[in-house]
């Protein structure tokens, strides 16, 4: 056959591509079997408008692997377009590239056991909003679901979960999962899970454990630079197996006959993942086409959502010692004095106020006297271990303590005593009040003030030489 003279037809980028099929009825070598002139050109000569190929030099009827890494999405896509016949369309922006792709793929005529298929792309660095949307009516209407939920969501964590079992339903899948990662703490939690009742998958609270979130971590590698992962045939799984063979097993213990794992990307930063398991494969194309703009919008949902977590924190956090600010301690006791119904028991104020802070100031600098606030800070931590504590201002922190005694009051507010010693110049002031419940906080906290006033008269009296 002639593809270059037919190719040469065409305006827009466009190559012939070869798939070989075997008697076991898998596909063997992709090639690339011929291209036009922008095609061609699109490999050889350097342009910032279009991506660079791993070779520059084009040689016909080559491996596609000459030219890009192995893409598992590309290959199925040439395997349903040159041997199943299937005309082919998607909008896709792989993270390899720095691009977004429009491909479209023709079938073309088979010789034996190789069958061919045109492949044309057009390439832009930012998204098209028209070519997003450019899609069948059913993956439409199954996003903008998606989206019409997402934008009026008022309760994000019930939202997902509809999200979640929505897609599932969509993939006909026994399970779909909806996993974020932390970098920081390299940890891994399952925001949303459906499963079918007759489900052989086990719950991702099951499988969750020690040294899961390196696992994920290896996921990127294994979709090599392509925007998701789908394994549901002998080439997709041989591929798991020889790339990261210790999630495969994994898969295979599991049960997992078929699986489709896409990251949720947000400003080039992997949130997590989204991946529906043991999926109705018949219909993988839409499947995976919905899949791409969903995740695009739910990956941007939750990447509203960290971030305002993100304001929220920076907003309640004291930035030099890490503690709650005093605006989170005012907000903490305006919602303890609306407590009409004296929920909380057992409440415990304490006051803590740094002995000497002016004079390390002055002889040592506000360096010095930023390191006695942190220190500060880090034995009040371990001293009232998961209590709040909040650094009211300047040289004085306030803690809250709920549902305990005043013993343990007491042994706490010695604790802090007793760690003071491994720092310089470490020295508290304390006072703390208990009460059965938060009936009369404002009493509370007065009384817990006054009483570390008392104390601190007390040390000056002991040291005048550190009196301010």
């Amino acid at each position: 056959m002639d593809f270059k003279s037919f190719v040469d037809m065409i305006d827009i980028m466009t190559c012939v591509i070869s798939v070989e099929t075997k008697p076991d009825g898998s596909y063997g070598d992709i090639r690339i079997v011929n291209g036009n002139a922008p095609y061609i050109a699109s490999i050889e000569i350097p342009n910032e408008a279009i991506p660079q190929m791993i070779t520059s030099k084009f040689v016909p009827n080559s491996l596609y692997q000459k030219y890009l890494p192995k893409d598992l999405n590309f290959e199925d896509f040439c395997y349903r377009c040159a041997v199943l016949k299937q005309p082919m369309h998607t909008y896709v922006h792989p993270d390899r590239f720095d691009f977004w792709f429009n491909l479209f793929m023709i079938p073309l005529g088979s010789v034996g056991n190789i069958h061919y298929c045109t492949y044309s792309q057009m390439i832009s660095k930012s998204a098209d909003s028209e070519a997003m949307s450019n899609t069948s009516a059913s993956i439409a209407s199954a996003v903008l679901n998606t989206c019409i939920k997402l934008s009026g969501a008022s309760n994000f964590q019930h939202t997902m979960d509809e999200v979640i079992s929505d897609i599932r339903k969509l993939c006909d899948a026994q399970s779909c999962v909806i996993l974020l990662t932390d970098h920081e703490t390299r940890t891994c939690t399952a925001l949303s899970e459906s499963r079918t009742a007759d489900s052989i998958l086990p719950s991702m609270t099951g499988v969750l454990r020690e040294g899961f979130y390196d696992l994920t971590v290896s996921w990127k590698d294994t979709i090599g630079g392509s925007n998701c992962l789908i394994a549901k045939n002998k080439n997709e799984w041989d591929y798991i197996k020889e790339k990261n063979p210790e999630w495969y097993e994994s898969l295979i213990k599991n049960n997992v006959d078929s699986i489709v794992l896409f990251p949720l990307m947000f400003n080039n930063e992997i949130l997590g993942y989204i991946w529906a398991c043991n999926f109705d494969t018949e219909n993988t194309v839409k499947i995976k086409q919905t899949l791409e703009l969903t995740t695009f919008f739910v990956a941007s949902e939750l990447g509203n959502q960290r971030l305002l977590e993100r304001l929220r924190r920076l907003s309640s956090i004291d930035m030099l010692t890490g503690v709650l600010n005093r605006n989170e301690m005012n907000n903490m006791i305006d919602a303890l004095r609306k407590n009409e119904d004296n929920s909380l028991k057992g409440i415990g104020i304490v006051f803590a106020d740094l002995n000497g802070l002016k004079r390390v100031n002055d002889k040592g600098g506000h360096a010095a006297g930023d390191l006695l606030l942190k220190n500060a800070a880090i034995t009040l931590q371990n001293a009232f271990v998961g209590d709040s504590i909040f650094r009211a201002g300047g040289d004085e922190f306030m803690i809250l303590l709920s549902f305990t005694t005043e013993d343990a009051i007491i042994e706490k507010c010695n604790k802090v005593r007793l760690l003071s010693r491994h720092y310089d110049n470490l020295s508290f002031a304390l006072g703390y009040y208990y009460q059965s419940d938060s009936s009369d906080i404002t009493e509370a906290l007065k009384l817990a003030d006054e009483r570390m006033y008392e104390d601190k008269e007390n040390y000056y009296k002991q040291h005048p030489e550190f009196k301010r």
